[in-house]
């Protein structure tokens, strides 16, 4: 005879193998069912972190389509934007700014959830539960754990979670990167890793990546020239040759000679790319890392000190110069920040002509941060700065990948 628990989540995962994204929602409420837990809504993130869309063939009380929510000034977006948990009356309407925290007496309770895949935010569920007790409370967190790991592992063959997570349509070099860059965000208990992209739908030649192998995290961030599909191209030799070498054990000298090679081949020294790769040990804090031809790396220490870490000069990835590139050392301290960025951060214009300026990146990262927003919420807010700052259209792609090094952050990602 099954448990209660041993019915829902166990007969949730088994009846979930053959379920499709567009099916998924009704067959969580039918198990969601068994612990009591009703009403349940899911939403995942759109692609510019603006908007949370409801998963196909959900509907109100009232029988009406669930709409996208904004994720700023909503409950539900609060959810998302701290993750947290947050408490509502069942009445209160998913899009309310309004912070109506249910008494104790309140009698059924409403919960709105971010759903994680890992420390990645994927959008938020919503549930009813009968009254909130310890064990009502972490039946939420587990239904929205597993939930999380359902649309996870299915979205990547969906193309209704692609369209679902798009506002307006999107170029070929943008549809290529976003397929071939990592999750936005990782953490593990000593590092944290996340990135924001834009613009989003229009990208050009940024990209960024990371991977773990051990105790060595390894990032990099790449600005290729141009904004046409070949500089989409340029990117993905760049993160493709990058991922092959490191794989077969190169060091950093040797990834960037093969990625410098690797686009030279193809162009003919008619492209190239400026970037940084860089490798962290994170046990010690020892962080190695290659410039090439771009923007110094910026450590942020103790939220109020940023160094510039300052190399000679090398030439940019594919011009086939054979000038040897500088390998820099630098031991991080803990909570320190290492901040990477393309162009598009820094050279944002508005239309008066004001530059966003290294000052004011580094004063916003600063800030956000040291008022306890998570590394992925402050440069979700960045990104969202840098347009207002430039009227709502970037001129140039604007790329921020942050590493913090064993920090209380992780704590803050999780639930």
């Amino acid at each position: 005879m099954l448990t209660k628990d041993e019915e829902m989540l166990g007969g949730l995962v088994h009846a979930a193998h053959l379920t499709s994204i567009e099916d998924l929602s009704a067959l969580v409420a039918v198990h969601a069912a068994v612990w009591d837990l009703s009403q349940t809504m899911i939403y995942v993130v759109d692609l510019q972190q603006r908007f949370l869309v409801p998963l196909p063939g959900q509907r109100d009380e009232a029988g009406d389509p669930l709409e996208r929510i904004r994720i700023d000034a909503t409950m539900a977006g609060r959810a998302f934007r701290n993750v947290e948990v947050v408490r509502v009356r069942p009445a209160t309407h998913p899009s309310s700014a309004e912070p109506v925290e249910p008494s104790v007496e309140d009698r059924p309770q409403r919960l709105w959830l971010p759903l994680l895949d890992g420390t990645e935010r994927l959008g938020v569920m919503a549930v009813t539960v009968p009254e909130l007790t310890a064990t009502t409370g972490w039946r939420a967190r587990y239904l929205a754990s597993l939930v999380a790991f359902l649309v996870e592992g299915k979205k990547g063959a969906s193309d209704s979670y692609a369209i679902l997570a798009r506002t307006r349509p999107m170029n070929l070099s943008a549809e290529v990167l976003w397929n071939l860059m990592p999750a936005r965000t990782f953490a593990n208990e000593r590092v944290v890793v996340s990135a924001v992209l834009e613009p989003a739908y229009e990208m050009g030649g940024d990209a960024f990546d990371y991977a773990l192998n051990g105790d060595t995290m390894h990032v990099s961030i790449f600005d290729a020239m141009g904004h046409d599909t070949a500089a989409g191209l340029t990117a993905t030799i760049a993160i493709g040759c990058y991922r092959n070498r490191r794989r077969e054990g190169a060091d950093l000298l040797e990834v960037s000679e093969a990625i410098d090679q690797a686009i030279d081949e193809q162009f003919a020294r008619s492209r190239f790319a400026t970037g940084v790769l860089a490798a962290l040990d994170t046990t010690t804090g020892r962080l190695t890392w290659i410039n090439r031809g771009h923007h110094p790396p910026l450590v942020i220490r103790d939220n109020r000190t940023t160094i510039s870490l300052d190399t000679p000069p090398s030439s940019p990835m594919g011009l086939g110069l054979g000038q040897a590139a500088n390998v820099a050392t630098y031991h991080l301290e803990p909570g320190d920040r290492l901040l990477l960025y393309t162009d598009g951060i820094i050279e944002a214009q508005s239309p008066e002509g004001e530059l966003f300026g290294l000052r004011r990146f580094t004063d916003f990262v600063i800030r956000h941060e040291a008022s306890g927003l998570t590394p992925p919420e402050t440069l979700r807010r960045l990104i969202q700065s840098i347009l207002r700052h430039q009227d709502g259209r970037l001129q140039d792609d604007a790329t921020v990948v942050l590493l913090e090094w064993r920090t209380q952050t992780q704590r803050r990602l999780t639930l």
